[in-house]
């Protein structure tokens, strides 16, 4: 399986997928390139540190053209040997949303973490977004990407406390925790062929 990340920060996520291959946990699949829309992102560091070719599309001037940006990625992904025919897609902190075009391309090949459990709290701040509801618990959810924000089937979910005294910072810091071990896990049943998509539904094959 070869897979490509799509990337716009620090790459925490990204480091965690990395580990879980070179452990073996995700065996028969290899990162071919990491795409970041930030030329300053941390996550371009990891995956050199790791010897994964990496890439800087600039998205300036890409403002109201998402597909016309999102075409340069998928070239460079195709240059790379991900393809709708046999890669696999993964957003690690991805600051862009993809286009129609390049979801119906990669169709049921494009996942997502966010941190929260969708459909509750999608979009940007979603620990912020727990905390000013009094949620008892939230989380972190690995999701198939579709046309719109953070709405696609879900695979895995994985629940978080929310204390009394939290802030966003500590919060976030408790959720990611749970990210590094969910996304590595979906990763994995994606690549063992261990997930069905049924309409809305996302079936774990054991």
């Amino acid at each position: 399986m070869n897979i490509g990340v799509l990337v716009s920060g620090r790459g925490t996520n990204l480091r965690s997928i990395i580990q879980s291959i070179e452990s073996g946990r995700i065996r028969n699949a290899q990162i071919k390139v990491v795409i970041s829309s930030r030329a300053d992102a941390p996550a371009r560091e990891v995956a050199a540190k790791h010897n994964i070719n990496e890439a800087f599309i600039d998205p300036t001037g890409y403002k109201g053209k998402r597909w016309e940006y999102d075409l340069k990625v998928i070239n460079c992904l195709e240059k790379h040997g991900v393809t709708p025919e046999n890669g696999l897609v993964l957003l690690a902190g991805y600051m862009r949303i993809l286009s129609p075009e390049f979801v119906k391309a990669y169709r049921g090949r494009v996942m997502n973490i966010h941190p929260s459990l969708l459909p509750s709290f999608p979009g940007v701040d979603a620990q912020k977004q727990a905390l000013e509801h009094g949620a008892k618990i939230t989380g972190c959810t690995v999701h198939f990407v579709d046309e719109g924000m953070d709405t696609g089937p879900i695979i895995l979910q994985a629940s978080v406390p929310v204390k009394g005294n939290d802030t966003v910072e500590a919060l976030s810091t408790r959720i990611l925790e749970q990210e590094h071990r969910l996304y590595p896990e979906a990763v994995r049943l994606f690549v063992e062929g261990k997930l069905m998509l049924d309409g809305r539904r996302v079936k774990i094959l054991l």
